[in-house]
C-alpha cells in the first residue's frame, strides 16, 4: 500500500520531503524530541535511492537528477520554513517592511533548501542500501551543514547536534573534537537505524542496531564522569568574579523620546539593585538604549554617578558613532559609574538587512533600509582582543554572534568567560529565543568557561563551563540573576576543524571500500 503512494510523483517529490523535514523542528529546543531524527533521516536517505529507482520507471518523465533536486529542494524548504519562520517576525516592527513578510517567509527557506538539494543531486547516483552509502550520506550532510555556517555571512542555525541541546552529558566530548566533527558523529548515529533497510541478514541488523545505545551510554559515562570532575575543580577554583545579569524585558519599539529612555535607564537601575561596596559587574542587554548613541546616553551621566560606585561596572549594548570616518557600531561596552567607556567591543557578524543592508547603493535606491531603526548600516568591527576587566577575559558576543562557533575556537587562551547580550525581542512569542538560547550550551562546553547571557525578551542565563544551566531567566520574565561566577580558563579546546576533516576523510574511505566489495559481488 506504501508503495502506491511513493509511486506518486507528487507525493514523492514535494509532499512527503516537505513533511518530514518540517517534522524535524520538533527534535529542536523548545521541543527536545530528539527521536525525530532517528526515524527522519533514515527515510530522507530510504526516499533518495527510491527515486533513483523510480526514475528509470515511474519518474522517467523527469531527468533523474532533476527529480533529485526537487526532493531535496522540498525536503529543505520544510526543514527551513518550520524552523526559522520566525525570522519574517522582525519585519512585524515596521510597518514599511511587513510587505516584505510573505517574500522573507518563502524566499529565506527556498535559499537554504538548496544547502539540501545540491548534496542530493551529488550524492544521489552514488547511494544504494549498503553499509557504505550511510557513511557517504552522513558525511555529506555534515559537509552540508559545514558550508552553510562558512559562505557568504553563515548561517550555522539548526545543525542536527544542536537537537541534543538538554544532554548535557553526551555534549562532554565538544571541547575535544569541535561543534562539526561532533555534528557529523551525531548525524552518523541518527542514520544507524537505516541498517533495517539494507540487504543484510537479521542478525547483524540487531548487532548494528544495539551499537545506537551502547555508543549514546559510552558518551554518556564519559560525559558523567567529566562533569562530577567538574564539580570538584570548581570547589577549588579561587578565581570568582559577581556578576549580576539584568533583563528588564522591554518593549521593542522605534521612536522612544528622551524621557523614555530616561524611564528604561531607571528601571534597568531598579533591577540592577546596586549595593553600595561591593564589587560587581552588571550585564544589561543589547538594545536597551533603542535607537539612541552613546554620546546621546551621556547626559544620563548623573544617574550613574548617584546609583553606582567606583566598584561598579556596567556591560552593556549601545550604538557607537566614531566621528573620525562617520561609521556607527553595533558595540558593546564596559562603562565605570562616571559612564566613561573603560572597554569597548565592536559586532563583527552583523545580521544581513538585519543590520546593514547587502549591496546598499543600489537597494538604498529603491527605498530599502536596514530593518533595525535608523537609515544607515552599521559598519562591522574588525578582529579585536578579548575584554581585560579586573581578573576577566571576557570573550564578548553580540546577539547571534552567538551561534558561531569560530569566535570560541579563535579565542585567546586566556579566555575565561564569554558574555552574550542580546535583543530576542525581534522574534516575537516564537521559537527563535529557544533555538537561539540553546547555542549558548554549545558555546561554553565548546570554550570550557562559564557563559553569561542578558537577553531582553529571551532567555537570560549562567551557564557553567560544562553547558548546565545554573540559573536563569525566562522568556519575557523581569528581573536579575547573579553568581560568584568561577572564571575558568580552558587548556585543551579544539582550536580548527581538524578532526572534522580526519573523520570525513575516514568516511570516505569506508564508503570506498564498501563500494569496491558490492563491485566484486
Amino acid at each position: 500500500m506504501l508503495e502506491k503512494y511513493l509511486d506518486k510523483k507528487f507525493f514523492t517529490l514535494f509532499l512527503l520531503p516537505f513533511i518530514i523535514g518540517s517534522i524535524t523542528v520538533f527534535s529542536f529546543q523548545p521541543f527536545n524530541l530528539t527521536f525525530v531524527n532517528f526515524i527522519v533521516l533514515p527515510i530522507f536517505f530510504y526516499l533518495i535511492i527510491y527515486i533513483k529507482k523510480k526514475s528509470k520507471s515511474k519518474f522517467r518523465k523527469r531527468p533523474f537528477r532533476r527529480n533529485l533536486f526537487i526532493f531535496g529542494v522540498s525536503f529543505g524548504f520544510g526543514f527551513y520554513l518550520s524552523g526559522t519562520h520566525w525570522i519574517s517576525n522582525s519585519l512585524t516592527f515596521d510597518e514599511n517592511f511587513m510587505i516584505l513578510i510573505p517574500f522573507a517567509l518563502l524566499l529565506i527557506p527556498l535559499f537554504l533548501s538548496l544547502f539540501f538539494a545540491i548534496v542530493t543531486v551529488l550524492i544521489g547516483p552514488y547511494l544504494n542500501l549498503n553499509f557504505g552509502s550511510i557513511f557517504l550520506f552522513s558525511s555529506t550532510l555534515a559537509v552540508s551543514d559545514y558550508l552553510r555556517a562558512k559562505i557568504l555571512t553563515g548561517f550555522p542555525w539548526n545543525l542536527w547536534s544542536y537537537s541534543l541541546s538538554w544532554a548535557t552529558e553526551v555534549l562532554q566530548i565538544l571541547d575535544l573534537v569541535g561543534i562539526f566533527a561532533f555534528n557529523l558523529i551525531i548525524i552518523t548515529l541518527f542514520m544507524l537505524p537505516a541498517i533495517l533497510f539494507l540487504r543484510i541478514n537479521i542478525l547483524k541488523k540487531i548487532f548494528l542496531l544495539g551499537l545506537l545505545p551502547l555508543i549514546f551510554l559510552i558518551l554518556y559515562i564519559y560525559g558523567n564522569h567529566s562533569i562530577n570532575q567538574n564539580y570538584r575543580l570548581i570547589k577549588l577554583n579561587q578565581d570568582k568574579f559577581n556578576i549580576k545579569i539584568i533583563s528588564p524585558n522591554f518593549k521593542l519599539n522605534y521612536g522612544l523620546s528622551e524621557e523614555d529612555i530616561e524611564e528604561r535607564l531607571k528601571k534597568l537601575i531598579r533591577f540592577s539593585a546596586p549595593e553600595k561596596n561591593s564589587k560587581v559587574i552588571f550585564i544589561w542587554p543589547e538594545g536597551v538604549f533603542s535607537g539612541y548613541n552613546f554620546s546621546q546616553i551621556y547626559k544620563f551621566k548623573k544617574i550613574f554617578l548617584e546609583n553606582f560606585d567606583d566598584k561598579h561596572l556596567i556591560l552593556f549594548g549601545v550604538n557607537n558613532f566614531e566621528i573620525e570616518t562617520g561609521k556607527v557600531f553595533n558595540s558593546l561596552v564596559v562603562v565605570d559609574n562616571n559612564l566613561e567607556i573603560l572597554r569597548e567591543y565592536r559586532k563583527q557578524k552583523l545580521v544581513p538587512f538585519g543590520e546593514f543592508l547587502p549591496f546598499e547603493k543600489i537597494l538604498s535606491n529603491f527605498g530599502l533600509k536596514k530593518i533595525t531603526e535608523g537609515y544607515g548600516s552599521f559598519s562591522k568591527g574588525k578582529k579585536q582582543n578579548n575584554i581585560e576587566i579586573e581578573n576577566m577575559s571576557i570573550l564578548p558576543l553580540i546577539c547571534y554572534e552567538l551561534i558561531f562557533p569560530e569566535f570560541v575556537q579563535h579565542s585567546p587562551q586566556k579566555t575565561n568567560l564569554i558574555v552574550n547580550i542580546s535583543e530576542d525581542g525581534w522574534f516575537g512569542n516564537s521559537l527563535g529565543p529557544y533555538q537561539h538560547f540553546a547555542k549558548g550550551i554549545f558555546r561554553a562546553i565548546e570554550q570550557n568557561s562559564y557563559l553569561v547571557r542578558s537577553a531582553n525578551k529571551g532567555i537570560s542565563a549562567i551557564i557553567n563551563n560544562k553547558g548546565e544551566v545554573i540559573k536563569k531567566l525566562n522568556i519575557h520574565e523581569s528581573g536579575n540573576i547573579d553568581l560568584e561566577v568561577p572564571l575558568i580558563r580552558s587548556k585543551n579546546k579544539n582550536k580548527n576543524d581538524l578532526i572534522f576533516f580526519i573523520l570525513l576523510f575516514t568516511y570516505i574511505l569506508i564508503f570506498k571500500y564498501y563500494e569496491k566489495i558490492n563491485v566484486k559481488k
